[in-house]
């Protein structure tokens, strides 16, 4: 039977700062994006795990995410175990003895000292490793030879290969991924996204269409967002819908329209859906209230809308249904 291979990431960089309880701590914007290199990096070395398995803390399930989205996986697959967060070194062996023989390559994303503590449990060169007095740093990964058996981990029984460091990877990511000569500000599935028009037909069959504040209360737009892995265009862009605007509805499967915005440093490309609403959040319950949102007539939102092809595309959905 051939050698299994584990993965030890640690949670990227937190916000201390935040004032919420340990568990619940978030990433900072520099913790996001090295999980974000690590993912990538995987991605080009053909090191992409058939298992995940990650802390429930808020720290750790988002390293796993993005890293996970960064080398395209989808995010659904990932076990959430609440033995991995403030492990012993007992409880980790123990998370590792239950995965299943199927699974060859494992990714475990967790805390210090617990995961160090396994690191110099496991391997008997981890030592060789250390800098600065240093052997995981957040959002570092550490890359192990194992034995055939999860559940059979004496001391000394795996090889310590590889251990990569957020700083030791390009701070730029490639287009297209993973091995692509263009350099961007984020991973390439951030330049695919999908947006929704959200309309509704009043009693009188007027039809109106939702506009909600951007994100900086600058100017208005409709419910846009990257395009997730593992979501269709337009599941993404409903998501984005009830998330922006606390609407829901029918997303219509055949594509409205398309257009190019540019962010974060490039070009993102953005299919439009339209979206027939059937649910409205009152705002003291929709979590992005503070967006503001107003329900226009076509030639009103078309107006305000800051992208002219977006305009056109809404003018022509008013004309489909009537307005």
């Amino acid at each position: 039977m051939a050698k299994r291979e584990l993965l030890i990431l640690r949670h990227g960089k937190s916000d201390w700062g935040s004032g919420v309880e340990d568990f619940n701590r978030p990433l900072k914007n520099r913790g996001k994006r090295a999980a974000q290199r690590m993912g990538v990096w995987l991605w080009q070395q053909e090191l992409r795990p058939d298992l995940v398995i990650s802390s429930p803390a808020e720290r750790a399930i988002n390293t796993a995410h993005k890293c996970c989205k960064s080398m395209d996986m989808p995010v659904s697959g990932i076990a959430r175990d609440e033995r991995v967060y403030a492990a012993s070194l007992q409880a980790l062996l123990a998370v590792l003895a239950d995965v299943p023989q199927e699974h060859r390559r494992v990714m475990l994303v967790g805390h210090n000292p617990g995961l160090e503590e396994l690191l110099m449990y496991l391997t008997d060169n981890a030592e060789e490793f250390t800098v600065d007095g240093k052997l995981l740093p957040t959002a570092t990964l550490a890359q192990l030879t194992m034995p055939e058996q999860w559940n059979d981990l004496a001391p000394g029984c795996a090889t310590l290969n590889v251990v990569r460091r957020p700083r030791e990877l390009p701070e730029g990511f490639p287009w297209p991924a993973p091995r692509g000569e263009e350099v961007r500000e984020r991973p390439a599935y951030y330049y695919t996204q999908s947006a929704v028009i959200p309309y509704r037909i009043r009693d009188n069959g007027e039809a109106e269409f939702l506009v909600v504040g951007s994100s900086g209360k600058k100017h208005w737009v409709v419910p846009k967002g990257i395009k997730e892995p593992e979501l269709s265009p337009q599941d993404s862009a409903a998501r984005e819908a009830w998330e922006e605007a606390g609407v829901r509805g029918e997303v219509a499967a055949e594509l409205l329209g398309h257009y190019d915005a540019v962010k974060w440093g490039a070009h993102c490309s953005v299919d439009v859906f339209a979206m027939r609403v059937d649910e409205v959040l009152d705002d003291d319950v929709w979590e992005e209230s503070h967006r503001k949102r107003r329900w226009l007539s076509a030639q009103q939102a078309a107006r305000d809308l800051k992208q002219p092809e977006l305009r056109a595309i809404l003018l022509e959905l008013a004309e489909r249904v009537g307005s």
